[in-house]
Formats: C-alpha cells, structure tokens, sequence
C-alpha cells in the first residue's frame, strides 16, 4: 500500500512551509518561511535544486530510486522491513546503486527533511533512517512543538550539535531548494504516490521484498548478459 501524493501543485506544496511554526530553540517558535517568500520561491524558476545523495558504488550495475516522505507509514515500514534486506544483499555488495528522493505531504515531512540533511551527504542515510525508524516517536501527539522537539533530539542523537540543529531548522533557503527539487523530480518521474521505485529507469508500486528481489535479480541478469 502506498501513501497517495496529491500536493505536486506549486501553491499548495509551498504553502504548507508557511502554515505552523518551526523552532530556533525548544523554546522559542519562529516562522519557517514566510507565505511571500514561499509563494516568490514557488514562481522563482532560478532556485537551485540539490543533488542526489548516493549510496553504494557509483557504477554498480542497477540504480534504485526510491521517493518517499518522512510522514508516510508504508515509508517507515518499508526502510523497516527491506531497506536492511536491500542494503545488506544488494547495495553493500555493489549490486545497487541507492537514491532516495524526499516526498513532502505536509510541513513535518519538511522539517524532518531538514533534520536528514542537517550532517550532510556523510551523514545522510543514517539519520534518515532513524527518522524512519522513530517515526511514530517523534510524530508523538501531531502537536508543532513535539515533532519539533523531537526531531531535535533525533539530530543530537546523531552527533549533530545544538548550533547545527538549530541552524539546520531555521534554514529557509535549504528549505526552498528541497521543495524546489521535491517538484521538479516527483513531476519528471510523474511520481503520484510513497512509496515509488525507479528501478533502473522503470517505475514500480510499493511491493512485498521476493518481487522486489526478482526485479533486481532479472536487470542484474540483463546487465550480465
């Protein structure tokens, strides 16, 4: 099962930057962006998008691509159940070559995106998978300031320092080029639910591991041959 993406409009994705608050301190609450700046960043076709955080061998035979949001409960189950299978089989034996692509439902899926990408590339992959993992955690009560607070802790957790964390929160140009690039490569891959693998240029539906094992297994063969 998948979570349904219908936010891929323009308005309606950079408007949810602008409704809530995001926190400098555990204490103190402030804007994360503005609706000006957010609607101006929407129509400014020059903001730069980030590139595309690889994990594993940069020439392994087959790429997997997978989009999902921080939010999104098939997400977490799946970076649960077999992301560790497609790791340790496939991506550490320099089988796969890794993307994941953020999907953003709402405004937490933002801030935890921010969180994941407070470490930098080095860092990436492991605080996300916490986010995954702590999912239900940090999301806690719904409330602005739990999730804030908790995905606080989450970065601490890894090593970050309180001045990265609260940099990282209140980083309203990071925060633009993610949505930025959030629409440019949902709406070129025509990416309408999470989770959504593109798996050496095909896209494919969430699905149980032994088919997404034999997906792997058959462009393994194909690259064999």
């Amino acid at each position: 099962m998948s979570k349904t993406l219908s936010i891929l409009g323009g308005a309606a994705v950079m408007g949810l930057l602008a409704t809530g608050g995001w926190y400098a301190s555990q204490h103190s609450e402030a804007s994360l962006i503005t609706a000006a700046q957010a609607q101006e960043a929407t129509a400014n076709k020059d903001v730069e998008t980030l590139p595309d955080v690889v994990l594993g061998q940069e020439d392994a035979p087959v790429t997997v691509i997978e989009y999902a949001s921080y939010t999104c409960p098939h997400c977490a189950e799946w970076h649960k159940v077999e992301y560790p299978q497609l790791k340790k089989n496939y991506i550490d034996t320099g089988k796969v070559k890794f993307i994941q692509r953020e999907v953003y439902f709402d405004k937490f899926g933002v801030w935890a995106g921010l969180i994941a990408q407070c470490g930098g590339d080095p860092k990436y992959y492991a605080i996300s998978d916490m986010i995954y993992n702590k999912q239900k955690d940090w999301i806690g009560d719904g409330k602005p300031q739990t999730i804030a607070d908790n995905l606080r802790k989450i970065g601490l957790q890894a090593g970050l320092s309180n001045d990265q964390v609260t940099a990282c929160m209140n980083d309203e140009k990071r925060a633009e080029r993610m949505v930025a690039t959030f629409q440019k490569n949902a709406g070129d891959d025509k990416i309408d639910a999470t989770p959504t693998f593109i798996i050496d240029g095909e896209k494919h539906s969430n699905m149980a591991w032994d088919d997404f094992k034999k997906i792997l297994d058959d462009e393994l063969a194909k690259q064999a041959n």
